[in-house]
C-alpha cells in the first residue's frame, strides 16, 4: 500500500512538473509567432526535439518496441503533437495567450467526457469545476487585442482540447512496455513528420529567424517538448487520463507567475484568489476513488 501511494505521488509530481514547464509555452510561442508561421514553428520545434531524443535513445541502446507498437505510439504522436500543437499554434496566432490559458481549463472536462463512465467521479467533477472557476478569476482581468479573428483562434484552441483528450486515452492504452523516453521519441518523431508536411504550405513565408527567436525555439524544443513530455508520459502511466489532464489546470496560475517574472506584469487580488481556487480544485479533482 505504501509503495502504491508513493508511486501515485511520484506520478502526480511528474505531471505537475510538466505543467510548470508548459506554463511558459503560451507566452514564448506568441512571441515567436510574430516571426515564424505556426506550422513552421511546430516543424522546427519538434524536429529539433526528435533529434535530441533520438540521439539519447540510440546512444543508450535502449530496447525498442515492436513495429506494431511503434505504429500505435506514432498515432498517439500525430494526435498529441501534430494535431494538438497545430491547433494550438494557429489558435494562439489568431487569439491571445490569455485566451489559451482560459480555454485549457476546459480540457479536463473534455477528457472526462471522452473517458466514459469509468472515469467519472462526482468529487473529481466538482474539483474540475472549482479549478475552472479559479482559472476564470486568474485571467479575467487580462486584456489584449488579437485582431478580428480572435473567435476563430479560440475555437481552434478548444478543438485542440479534443485532440489532447484522445491522445491521453491512446497513451493510457499503450502496452508496448517501452521506457517513457523511447515512447516520447517515437511520438515526437511522428509528430515532427506531420508538422514537416504541414509546414510546406507556409514555404512562401519562410525567413531566417533572429538569434533570440532561435533561442526561444530551442527552449520550446528542449524544455517544453523533450523534458515536459518525458515527465508527462511517466506520470500518465500511474494516473487516469482525467486526473492527469486535471492537474494541467495549474498551468494558467504558473503562467501568471512567469508573466510577472519575465514580462513585469502586475497581479490583481482576483488573480491571486483565482490561483488559490485553482490549486484547491486541482487537489480535489486529483483524488483517487479509493482515497
Amino acid at each position: 500500500m505504501i509503495t502504491e501511494t508513493r508511486g501515485h505521488a511520484l506520478s502526480v509530481a511528474a505531471v505537475l512538473a510538466a505543467a510548470l514547464i508548459w506554463s511558459s509555452s503560451f507566452a514564448v510561442t506568441k512571441v515567436v509567432l510574430a516571426e515564424i508561421p505556426p506550422m513552421t514553428l511546430g516543424a522546427l520545434r519538434f524536429v529539433l526535439a526528435a533529434a535530441v531524443l533520438g540521439s539519447v535513445v540510440h546512444a543508450g541502446r535502449l530496447p525498442l518496441p515492436s513495429p506494431r507498437h511503434r505504429l500505435g505510439i506514432g498515432f498517439a504522436g500525430l494526435l498529441g503533437i501534430t494535431a494538438y500543437f497545430a491547433l494550438e499554434n494557429a489558435g494562439v496566432d489568431l487569439a491571445t495567450a490569455s485566451d489559451a490559458t482560459l480555454i485549457v481549463a476546459a480540457y479536463p472536462l473534455i477528457t472526462l467526457l471522452l473517458s466514459g463512465r469509468a472515469a467519472f467521479s462526482p468529487v473529481r467533477l466538482i474539483g474540475m469545476l472549482v479549478a475552472i472557476a479559479g482559472v476564470w478569476l486568474v485571467v479575467r482581468g487580462q486584456t489584449g487585442g488579437a485582431g478580428d479573428h480572435r473567435l476563430w483562434g479560440d475555437l481552434l484552441i478548444l478543438a485542440g482540447g479534443f485532440a489532447w483528450a484522445v491522445f491521453n486515452l491512446v497513451v493510457r492504452r499503450d502496452r508496448s512496455g517501452a521506457s517513457p523516453i523511447v515512447v516520447t521519441y517515437y511520438q515526437t518523431l511522428a509528430g515532427a513528420g506531420g508538422f514537416v508536411l504541414l509546414s510546406l504550405s507556409e514555404a512562401d513565408r519562410w525567413s531566417v529567424p533572429s538569434g533570440g527567436t532561435l533561442l526561444r525555439i530551442g527552449f520550446l524544443a528542449g524544455c517544453c517538448s523533450v523534458a515536459a513530455f518525458l515527465l508527462y508520459n511517466h506520470g500518465l502511466r500511474g494516473l487516469e487520463p482525467s486526473v492527469a489532464v486535471n492537474l494541467l489546470t495549474i498551468v494558467p496560475v504558473a503562467g501568471l507567475g512567469w508573466a510577472v517574472l519575465l514580462a513585469g506584469e502586475t497581479v490583481t487580488l482576483s488573480q491571486l484568489l483565482g490561483g488559490a481556487v485553482v490549486i484547491a480544485g486541482v487537489s480535489l479533482g486529483s483524488r483517487r476513488k479509493d482515497a
